[in-house]
């Protein structure tokens, strides 16, 4: 062995023994972890997600150093065509969210799982390796991704079913599955996916809706096409192609008015609050920037109106809605309710459609 090929193996083992360390790999699930190295699922021209743009990555060690890192690798910008602006649009997940998944599915032994969104066949693999390839299938939209992942997953011996087609509408051919697991992120829950997981079966999504970057979500399924369950964290994932945000319409700046903030936008900056505001205010979009103590939040809708606030700055609200007013006054609900966490949360998928609430599935905040 090289020094070099030392040094690859070791921080993958690094890896790996961190995951378990956190309590996020049981010993089961390591051993499949160790048998399937993330770099041979990684291309050899990558990139690395920064703040406002990817930044390539060939192999080399660079490369080494964020594919044994605990961080997303982007495999693909701008849908695989030239020339683009450099968006991420797939990627191998960061590791610990995949291994956080993966324990909220708690997948059994004889359990048939469909995944949404193969990308690099990374977790396709790792289902493959703890089920049996017979018991996976895993669902793509990009025909180029699907065939990569398909020879990535041949040479080490797998062979899931890996099906081209939107993942909005899952696999129903196998279905009912036990399991469903999606790599990518959902602006709602389709019941095209619920119907095809059995009663008593698990549902691991990550949701982004326009007030909040990512949410992961736990569904049991019940009888009667119902899944219900609690939010378990922050997860950001880049958004299935057919649930992308439409662009925001354009702000007419010449209805700028001032005012003075209540609330620190640095306050609206926690799951809590976004999970919140985002069933009360839909159609909303928030986005932030944080600089040491002090942070900006901006606001828009889909009609043009829009809100930026800045810690210790006034307030500028455009259109015809006042943003800003209407967040605060939510806020201000969220804090008498005692400023409720993440996991407080919980949403219901029926086929008539879902529903966020706090605390009990009886205490609806608002429809999804």
């Amino acid at each position: 062995m090289t020094d070099t090929t030392r040094v690859k193996t070791d921080g993958y083992a690094g890896l790996v023994d961190g995951l378990a360390r956190r309590g996020l790999l049981s010993a089961r699930w390591r051993e499949v972890w160790e048998k399937l190295p993330r770099d041979r699922f990684i291309p050899h021209h990558a990139w690395r997600q920064d703040q406002e743009r990817c930044v390539p990555v060939v192999r080399g060690p660079d490369w080494w150093d964020l594919v044994h890192s605990d961080q997303p690798v982007v495999t693909q910008v701008d849908d695989g065509q030239p020339d683009g602006p450099g968006v991420a649009t797939s990627s191998n997940s960061q590791p610990s969210m995949v291994a956080r998944m993966l324990q909220l599915l708690d997948v059994r032994d004889g359990d048939r799982v469909l995944e949404i969104g193969t990308a690099t066949g990374y977790v396709a693999a790792l289902l493959s390796e703890r089920l049996g390839s017979d018991r996976v299938v895993s669902v793509e939209i990009d025909a180029a991704l699907s065939q990569q992942a398909a020879d990535t997953l041949a040479d080490h011996g797998l062979s899931p079913r890996l099906v081209v087609g939107d993942g909005a509408e899952g696999w129903a051919e196998d279905a009912p599955y036990d399991r469903l697991i999606s790599t990518c992120a959902l602006r709602h829950i389709p019941h095209a996916l619920v119907r095809q997981v059995a009663p008593g079966g698990i549902v691991v999504a990550p949701l982004a809706r326009a007030f909040w970057s990512g949410a992961l979500v736990r569904l049991s399924v019940q009888d009667g096409g119902i899944a219900r369950g609690p939010f378990r964290g922050g997860a950001s994932y880049m958004p299935m192609r057919s649930h992308r945000l439409p662009d925001a319409g354009p702000v007419d700046s010449g209805t700028a008015r001032s005012s003075e903030a209540v609330t620190d936008p640095g306050q609206l900056l926690n799951l809590g609050f976004a999970l919140y505001a985002g069933a009360r205010l839909p159609g909303v979009t928030m986005s932030h920037a944080e600089t040491g103590t002090a942070a900006t939040v901006w606001l828009q809708d889909t009609t043009g109106s829009a809100a930026v606030a800045a810690t210790g700055e006034s307030v500028w609200e455009y259109g015809e809605r006042n943003l800003w007013a209407e967040v605060e006054a939510v806020y201000a609900e969220y804090a008498a309710l005692g400023q409720p966490d993440g996991d407080s949360f919980g949403l219901t998928v029926t086929p008539s459609g879902q529903e966020v609430w706090l605390r009990s599935p009886r205490t609806v905040i608002a429809a999804a």
